[in-house]
């Protein structure tokens, strides 16, 4: 499939490809230009489906701030690490 840049740098993903990726209004993509010069694009966030299960589970038991923190560090250490990939 091929997509053209227009002169503001933007790109219209084509339908088929947002339709097989989940792209939606509002979704982020990450781009990352490989050794060989290709382009590699993932889908970071697909809209509101994104914010299934960020809500606190009715019978789960609720978190301190130390648990929050740990889990905080460690969503952001797995990222930085997927980054650096």
């Amino acid at each position: 499939m091929l997509a053209t840049v227009t002169d503001k740098g933007q790109v219209t993903v084509p339908k088929e490809v947002r339709d097989r990726t989940g792209i939606a209004p509002g979704s982020r993509l990450d781009f990352e230009v490989m050794d060989d010069g290709s382009l590699r694009v993932r889908v970071l966030a697909r809209g509101a489906d994104a914010l299934f299960g960020l809500l606190r589970q009715p019978d789960g038991k609720p978190l301190d701030i130390e648990a929050m923190d740990a889990g905080i560090a460690a969503a952001t250490a797995a990222r930085d690490q997927r980054a650096r990939q």
